[in-house]
């Protein structure tokens, strides 16, 4: 797999820029998100969290959290308690921000952690999640292997990430909007342009589909599913330990 970096010239390592990256997107992160999608992604959002009823959750780990919409979102499912982390301290600000505007703060934790190294003892979580984090990540088979550590036996695992259509003629209209409608509007409106040009450039790169899953299956998942969302835009991986 090619590492793709934010900043190509810097020599800090990508979780260093990454990190970077996102504190200096995070005031405009959520407006983005609803706008390039066209509030798409809290439908796939939705999909991930129904995913993991079967297993009636009551402690669950959202990965790459960023600005907590998944972890508020998976509030659907009743659990006890929802802990998210990431790497950039900017991006959790404006998390526990939206979590205690909503009153929510006893039920939801932000933290800064790796995905890399996690903070928490093995078999702690009946589900984790992960939305848009996982191409991220600067060793995916190690943060793949810490979820699976802290998944516990008989826990679930939801991954939505992007992938790359492939059906004429929205491949061809998707490869349009993703490599020049997206960086330009992106990088206007974040004052990044370096975060929306990575973006496509990490989703190129990304080991989609069954190739995703052999990470999956690589950190002992079992019953690994993977199901394209919107034409193959995005696809939600999941899978049990």
């Amino acid at each position: 797999m090619i590492e793709v970096k934010p900043y190509k010239d810097a020599q800090s390592s990508k979780r260093e820029q990454v990190e970077q990256m996102f504190d200096s997107i995070a005031p405009k992160y959520d407006f983005l998100n609803r706008f390039l999608s066209m509030g798409i992604d809290q439908i796939w959002r939705k999909r991930a969290i129904n995913s993991l009823k079967e297993v009636n959750p009551k402690q669950i780990l959202d990965v790459a959290t960023g600005t907590a919409d998944l972890a508020i979102a998976a509030l659907k499912l009743n659990p006890d308690h929802v802990t998210g982390i990431d790497i950039s301290n900017q991006m959790l600000q404006v998390g526990r921000n939206k979590i205690s505007h909503k009153a929510l703060n006893g039920k939801i934790t932000l933290q800064q952690a790796d995905s890399a190294n996690l903070p928490f003892e093995d078999n702690k979580f009946d589900a984790i999640t992960v939305a848009f984090g996982v191409r991220n990540f600067e060793f995916l088979q190690q943060g793949i292997n810490q979820m699976y550590r802290v998944t516990r036996d008989g826990g679930k695992l939801a991954v939505l990430e992007f992938s790359k259509p492939k059906s004429f003629p929205f491949k061809q209209l998707y490869n349009f909007y993703f490599k020049y409608i997206l960086p330009g509007w992106g990088g206007l409106i974040s004052k990044s342009k370096t975060a929306y040009t990575y973006l496509p450039e990490s989703v190129e790169h990304f080991p989609e589909g069954e190739n995703f899953a052999a990470y999956l299956k690589n950190a002992g998942y079992k019953k690994i599913e993977i199901k394209p969302l919107t034409f193959g835009i995005c696809t939600l991986y999941t899978a049990i330990k």
